[in-house]
């Protein structure tokens, strides 16, 4: 690691721009910024959701996860580098693929909810969905990393299935009832 930071605030972005990771400037509300601001406000969502009491499987996941979100905010923040590479997608699937056995199969929609956790993490679900919107739009306008993609995409169906759970362990599933 570089260095660290011994004054939070330097004043260099009370003109409207940040510096990103190799020392060039853009503005606040750039598309790039904000995917990576997005990134960390998941990276929070998922704090949320640790702070329940939830299975240590799915917690040493999710630990594991805000971890992998921090390389790919830093990917952001420099660009041209790849933190994400075809390994960080493999496990995700691979967890992705073991919460699910657990599950019934699903044959209903799912309403956020449940229980706290579960909400919390659908929440952190839809923020992840933004997210992968944002990286989206990104990717028309400059190269990123098709890994990196690939990783946010697995990552909200992680979530989905990860709220499912929360919800099966502790009140049960919403399901919806559909138009009457």
């Amino acid at each position: 690691m570089g260095h660290r930071l011994s004054r939070i605030y330097t004043r260099t972005g009370d003109d409207g721009t940040t510096g990103l990771g190799d020392g060039s400037r853009i503005g606040k509300d750039s598309l790039r910024v904000e995917t990576y601001g997005t990134l960390d406000e998941l990276n929070s969502h998922i704090g949320m959701v640790l702070a329940f009491d939830i299975p240590s499987g799915l917690r040493e996941a999710l630990s594991e996860i805000q971890h992998r979100l921090f390389d790919l905010g830093g990917e952001l923040c420099l660009p041209g580098h790849r933190f994400i590479l075809a390994e960080p997608v493999e496990w995700l699937e691979r967890e992705l693929d073991s919460l699910n056995a657990a599950l019934p199969s699903l044959k209903e929609f799912i309403l956020p909810g449940g229980n706290q956790a579960a909400a919390a993490c659908h929440i952190a679900r839809t923020v992840c969905r933004r997210a992968e919107r944002l990286m989206v739009a990104l990717a028309r306008q400059e190269d990123l990393n098709g890994q990196a993609l690939a990783f946010i995409n697995r990552l909200s169906d992680f979530l989905f299935v990860a709220a499912r759970l929360l919800a099966r362990e502790n009140g049960g599933e919403v399901l919806w009832r559909g138009r009457r």
